[in-house]
């Protein structure tokens, strides 16, 4: 994958680089935010643009509307400058009622997680990168069809992205069966309610499955969706697709072609 590309991918979806920003969730931002005169069921919360925010990506990760934060702010921003964000307090409350149970503490759990550690490579921290294709295109489609999202397109994305290896890292550090940015895994956290381990093959699909199920959320569209896991949300936007996503959606959608009609990409 080019650098072009993911930096593309990153400016438009990623979570701001700082790590200060990581830690504050939609939850405690809007507790902390005001009310919006006239508009029930709002919060204006203050925010500072950091690199890589787009409005699309603020408004997706604080559960606002993209024309609500325009309307406020202008469609461009500018890093330092202070925008007010109108989350939506109805979908915060039902984001945080969603939130998955931890995970009872048993024996076979913590054999699971021995062997697991057990299966790491010294010093690389890689979990399940020697799963087959066939092991990767059940994770695949499992994940997918748990998300609501079509499990060839999936497959057919992650065929494309890395052949369905999970040991791969990309020149710009994009990862795994997903090629998946360590900014995005880390806004996709919020999607999973808990932290995604891009080494790890299933971590790496669901981080990569999530991030395609907002994307077709958002454009409604698949082939503006495969663009924007490519290209980046915000450029698709902007741009249009460029001549070398439009080959990026062209195999993908080949690839999901034959997927229905063989079974198999290759």
């Amino acid at each position: 994958m080019s650098l072009p590309r993911r930096l593309a991918v990153l400016t438009a979806l990623a979570l701001p680089v700082a790590a200060a920003v990581v830690v504050v969730g939609p939850q405690q931002s809007a507790q902390a935010g005001t009310r919006w005169p006239g508009h029930p069921d709002r919060s204006l919360v203050s925010y500072t643009v950091r690199p890589g925010d787009t409005a699309t990506g603020l408004s997706v990760r604080f559960h606002a509307w993209t024309r609500e934060f325009v309307a406020l702010n202008g469609a461009r921003l500018h890093v330092g400058e202070r925008v007010r964000i109108p989350v939506v307090l109805s979908a915060v409350r039902k984001s945080g009622q969603t939130r998955s149970k931890p995970a009872r503490r048993t024996a076979k759990t913590d054999r699971v997680r021995t062997v697991e550690h057990a299966q790491r490579p010294p010093g690389k921290g890689w979990l399940h990168e020697d799963l087959t294709r066939t092991q990767v295109r059940r994770i695949v489609t499992a994940s997918a069809r748990k998300h609501g999202v079509p499990p060839k397109l999936a497959l057919a994305i992650a065929w494309q992205e890395s052949g369905w290896q999970q040991r791969r890292v990309s020149s710009a550090g994009a990862l795994g069966v997903m090629q998946v940015m360590p900014d995005t895994g880390r806004w996709m956290r919020w999607y999973a309610d808990r932290p995604l381990r891009l080494r790890d093959a299933h971590d790496n699909v669901l981080a990569g499955v999530l991030t395609l199920k907002v994307l077709r959320d958002l454009t409604r569209r698949d082939n503006r969706a495969i663009a924007a896991y490519y290209q980046g949300l915000g450029a698709v936007r902007e741009h249009g697709m460029y001549r070398e996503t439009k080959r990026y959606v062209a195999n993908v959608r080949a690839h999901e072609s034959r997927i229905a009609r063989t079974g198999g990409p290759f």
